[in-house]
């Protein structure tokens, strides 16, 4: 008698139990994947959103990625001394808990909103548009997001960005962009960041840069040390360069506006 039921067949019914748990599983597995696939969906939607949105109102807008100790919040505050007086800006600043980096925003005069997401590991699209809803005067000029310090959630979600910049330090190893291939592949930009400590470290520049582009051909690399000031003004250039072509490609688009709106008149 099989033991499982009492069903007295002697054999045979093990196996039949394991293929109605391996069809399960099988049904639990495209369930997740279902799911997966509608949250994507629905992110996706949101960033379009937000796309439109930023379009609307000219705003070059940049999300920063890193693993946690990169520098992001330090390569922040020494861009936004710099631009303060010649452009309007803010920031998204996206932790788990505290304010912490916020406060260190706010100090240098920028406006910064505060998104913690306690549990997740990333900032979705639909949490940034409800943060652009503190925002409401920001137009013609940049938004920077400050993602959660992760090298792996946020490389899937689309916030409706111009551009990903992946943040990398010198003290964290050359080969993080073999080990985080996806993040790398979003990204439009890698920073290399804290040079300055390359004497001190064990940190190959040429194959970092190599493994990146190994993942993703079209990166762009840009080096600097956020504490000492170090090829910031080749990080800068990189911003302000597409700014102008966003605004430029912003008007081109309101004069095709307009010659259709004439044209129907």
């Amino acid at each position: 008698m099989c033991g499982i039921c009492g069903c007295g067949q002697p054999h045979g019914h093990q196996g039949l139990d394991e293929s109605a748990h391996a069809e399960e599983q099988e049904s639990g597995h495209q369930r997740r994947l279902q799911v997966e696939l509608d949250l994507f969906s629905q992110n996706n939607r949101y960033a379009q959103a937000n796309r439109e949105l930023f379009q609307r109102r000219n705003l070059l807008v940049l999300n920063l990625v890193s693993s946690p100790g990169s520098g992001k919040t330090a390569l922040l505050t020494r861009t936004l001394q710099h631009q303060l007086d010649k452009v309007p800006l803010a920031v998204i600043e996206g932790d788990q808990q505290t304010s912490h980096d916020a406060d260190r925003i706010r100090e240098t005069g920028a406006e910064a909103v505060q998104l913690n997401t306690g549990r997740l590991c990333h900032l979705d699209a639909h949490m940034v548009g409800h943060a652009m809803e503190q925002l409401p005067h920001l137009e013609n000029g940049l938004l920077y997001i400050e993602n959660v310090g992760n090298l792996v959630c946020p490389a899937g979600f689309d916030l409706g960005e111009a551009a990903k910049v992946v943040v990398l330090s010198v003290t964290e190893g050359d080969d993080k962009p073999l080990k985080y291939p996806d993040m790398f592949h979003a990204a439009r930009l890698m920073v290399l960041n804290k040079v300055d400590l390359l004497p001190y470290v064990n940190f190959d520049v040429e194959a970092c840069i190599e493994y990146a582009r190994r993942i993703n051909p079209e990166i762009e690399v840009i080096t600097l040390s956020a504490q000492t000031g170090e090829g910031m003004e080749n990080w800068l250039e990189w911003i302000e360069h597409r700014r102008q072509g966003q605004t430029a490609a912003r008007v081109a688009q309101l004069e095709r506006e307009l010659l259709v709106l004439k044209s129907q008149l």
